[in-house]
């Protein structure tokens, strides 16, 4: 069974990194403040990176893919 999203779930958005390899395509913690689509799992993030925060519609991905958001792994 797949999980949910639902509001205040924290989520991990995969960053696009930089064509330089500056900053790496990697994860940033992420919570979940609106669903936007219950059948593509779109939802609006909170994103907490270390040089800002992000605010947006962001899509879903099974696997971690940037500019998606996906569930942590678990540990």
């Amino acid at each position: 069974m797949q999980q949910k999203p639902s509001i205040g779930r924290v989520v991990h958005y995969q960053k696009y990194g930089t064509p330089g390899g500056e900053h790496k395509a990697e994860p940033s913690a992420a919570m979940i403040t609106k669903v936007l689509n219950e059948e593509t799992l779109e939802c609006q993030l909170f994103v907490m990176n270390p040089n800002g925060l992000y605010f947006n519609a962001t899509p879903y991905s099974e696997e971690p893919k940037p500019g998606h958001w996906n569930w942590p792994p678990k540990l």
